[in-house]
């Protein structure tokens, strides 16, 4: 476990008590620089107590082995995430161990906690270490927790832990420019309260040596000359334009952007009471995301999705609007031809162009490890799909396997945590060749026999590129980016070249501030960070008393039925929002079979799926609370309507009205007889 002199180099101030960010590429180390640090802390710190932070489950495990090395059973070590079940309260856990490792949601739980044994104080820790440490921004988890931490501060408030930042990739923050670059970086060093940030000097060429590059590649692919089943999808998203009577929508088809707008259209439908209107953008956002799934991976893939859709539509919906009928009637006149383009259609250039990528660097000599990295889940397994499929690619070894994320929001499929940490297992023992990720395998994962790395198709930051590009981490490993020549796809990932250049650039800036001057900067992005924070909250409690909760009706959002009031309304865990109205029961059916929440809660578990009993529409779950069955309701699924107007909002916390807390004997004390019971 001894270090390398660049991990010495960065780590010194952070032996001195101070707070720091490591910047070091992915793959040089970084775990075990602050694994050290955690250690000579434990030794020199008076009751030292340390929590590292991560912001990915499976990484909660990995880090665990590195500190427990370590540490050497000298101190006591544990770990914390979603999926562990029933367990002592997060702060009976804090205060009889160590050093804990958690995902950064159950400190931020922990500390709102109003329950003894789940609660911790900040200053009940003396070294903060964050993982990832370029995800503290914005509202982010990180940055609301280390909020605290400089609200404490700037009140004087002692004492306070020291706090150690790493990252491979600090990133620009959307800047273009280097002034603007530059302060992005003093930004972060100010949310995470640092007085330096910290890569090799001296010791850089041997960092160059220990750490090479993987080799860059980019291979490009032309267009489909011909593509009849692409062509017909639009040609049926025009039609669904006409039924709309509006103005074409000015994005291209098949793109993010038409996306967004359709997103848009959607919302105000729904808010100005166009309830054809609001299904006809719901379709068509179906229609591009098969657009996505055709041009990224097969026409058979892009079909099955939609042919998915229908059928829940057909099944769950127990009322349809005429714009739905129709719709169906669309689709159902032309899945046939849809189904013949789809068998006899062109190949896709790209997964041509991906085979050849496989078969070269699984054909060679040696052990070959790789992964394949896109943009959501449905195409993450429509691509293991295809893998599976090939013939020639089973001839040189590949054994391949998903890893996507673990929620449960998306209506495509979704990995519990538990599958997460089988699947990073066995492709670390070498039991699976390759992985098809989403962006859940970009940061951390270490994996030091993997050698190849395809970016599929890809349109997002630098941050991402140079995460992705990290996971390469054997010798003469082949970093890939696929995508069709002249594509927007190609067009960013240069951009983001470029954007890893500026970033450089501008962590050196900083970093030769005059300390003065940096600390001056520091303090003043500190104190206009707490105020816009403080504005932000102002602005939240003056939205939410525009209305008395009595005065805001729930509606489904399909079919617009008024279904309660806003005064029905608890917060569970201060996420989850159910309704305590007993009545409310006669306005929704339950599914037999319990949701799969891919997370063990301490006091619940989830129970049937919930939907309108007049329209279908899904509305949420049951929470089985402390033996209480209550309808857990999601907020895109529910219309609010106020003295004002229609409002959809997008979280619970935009709502124009205060929800309380719930209470289990006030809001159940005369429903408990009319509740079901577990």
């Amino acid at each position: 476990m001894e270090l390398r002199p660049y991990q010495w180099e960065v780590i010194l101030p952070a032996l001195e008590g101070k707070n720091i960010i490591i910047w070091l590429p992915t793959g040089a180390g970084k775990t075990r620089a602050a694994a050290f640090v955690a250690k000579r802390h434990l030794e020199t710190v008076d009751r030292g107590k340390v929590v590292v932070l991560v912001n990915r489950v499976h990484l909660v495990n990995q880090h665990a082995e590195e500190f427990r090395r370590m540490l050497d059973k000298h101190w006591t070590v544990t770990t914390l995430s979603g999926d562990m079940g029933s367990r002592a309260g997060f702060g009976l856990m804090a205060r009889s161990h160590d050093l804990l490792i958690c995902t950064a949601e159950l400190l931020q739980l922990a500390l709102n906690s109003s329950e003894e044994d789940e609660h911790v104080e900040l200053r009940e820790f003396s070294l903060i270490v964050v993982d990832e440490c370029h995800h503290t921004h914005k509202d982010t988890v990180y940055n609301t927790i280390l909020s605290r931490y400089l609200e404490q501060k700037l009140k004087k408030e002692e004492p306070l832990p020291q706090v150690l930042g790493l990252t491979a990739s600090p990133g620009t923050g959307g800047a273009t420019k280097l002034q603007g670059a530059i302060d992005h970086i003093l930004q972060l060093c100010a949310n995470l309260d640092t007085c330096h940030i910290m890569s090799p000097k001296n010791c850089y060429s041997q960092l160059l040596m220990h750490n090479p590059k993987p080799c860059k590649q980019y291979d490009l692919c032309q267009r489909r000359a011909q593509d009849p089943f692409g062509d017909l999808l639009k040609k049926l998203m025009n039609q669904i334009h006409q039924q709309l009577e509006m103005p074409d929508l000015k994005q291209q088809f098949g793109t993010q952007m038409y996306e967004q707008q359709v997103v848009q259209l959607c919302k105000d439908a729904a808010e100005a009471g166009l309830q054809e209107q609001r299904v006809y953008a719901l379709h068509l956002r179906r229609y591009n995301d098969a657009l996505f799934i055709h041009d990224t991976v097969r026409a058979r893939d892009a079909l099955d999705m939609l042919q998915d859709f229908y059928d829940r539509e057909r099944t769950t919906k127990t009322q349809m609007v005429r714009a739905e009928s129709w719709l169906l009637k669309l689709f159902d006149d032309h899945k046939n031809l849809l189904g013949q383009l789809a068998a006899w259609g062109p190949e896709n250039p790209k997964l041509e162009m991906l085979e050849r990528i496989l078969l070269k660097q699984f054909g060679s000599p040696g052990h070959t490890r790789g992964i394949i990295f896109t943009r959501t889940r449905q195409t993450a397994s429509s691509l293991l799909l295809w893998l599976q499929q090939q013939p020639c690619l089973q001839t040189v070894g590949i054994k391949p396997q998903m890893l996507i994320g673990a929620g449960n929001t998306s209506q495509s499929t979704h990995m519990t945590q538990k599958d997460q940490q089988e699947v990073i297992q066995e492709f670390r023992d070498g039991i699976l060749s390759l992985l098809v990720a989403t962006s859940v395998a970009e940061e951390g994962l270490d994996i030091a026999q993997c050698n190849v790395v395809v970016r599929y198709g890809l349109l997002t930051n630098e941050i991402s590129m140079v995460q992705a590009r990290g996971r390469a981490r054997a010798g003469q490993s082949v970093y890939s980016f696929l995508a069709t020549e002249g594509s927007r796809e190609m067009k960013r990932e240069l951009t983001n070249e470029a954007l890893e250049v500026l970033m450089e650039k501008a962590v050196a800036a900083v970093q030769k501030m005059d300390p003065d001057e940096f600390k001056a900067k520091i303090r003043d992005l500190q104190q206009a960070s707490l105020l816009k924070r403080a504005a932000r909250a102002a602005h939240r409690e003056t939205q939410q008393g525009q209305f008395l909760p009595e005065q805001v009706q729930l509606l489904c959002i399909n079919c617009m039925v008024a279904v309660g009031y806003g005064s029905d309304l608890r917060k569970v865990e201060g996420t989850h929002h159910v309704n305590v109205n007993p009545n409310f029961s006669v306005y929704y059916t339950t599914s037999q079979n319990p949701v799969v929440i891919n997370k063990v809660f301490k006091d619940w578990r989830p129970g049937g799926t919930i939907r309108c009993s007049n329209c279908g529409e899904v509305w949420g779950f049951q929470m089985i609370y402390k033996s209480v069955t209550l309808p857990v309701l999601k907020i895109r699924s529910m219309l609010l309507e106020t003295p004002r107007g229609k409002i959809q909002a997008k979280k619970w916390s935009r709502v124009p009205f205060s929800i309380p807390v719930f209470d289990i004997l006030q809001d159940c004390t005369q429903s408990l007889s009319e509740l079901s019971l577990d």
